[in-house]
């Protein structure tokens, strides 16, 4: 997998996760919702950890400044 996010994509994406996982656990999103915004965290989270997103991919994007 090449890489194809740059940093402040992978920032941006974390800050996201984080922000939903605490809304999950103060109680604001719950039920169906704060699965979803669990999972949607996870996804977010992986995919800045591994500098990769395949959905960049599909749409020929990249943020990566490094070739």
């Amino acid at each position: 997998m090449k890489k194809n996010m740059g940093s402040y994509d992978k920032l941006i994406r974390l800050v996201v996760a984080i922000v939903l996982i605490i809304l999950y656990y103060r109680g604001i999103f719950s039920s169906t919702l704060g699965i979803v915004a669990l999972v949607v965290a996870f996804v977010l989270t992986l995919t800045s950890l591994m500098s990769f997103c395949p959905l960049y991919t599909l749409f020929g994007l990249n943020t990566c400044k490094k070739k």
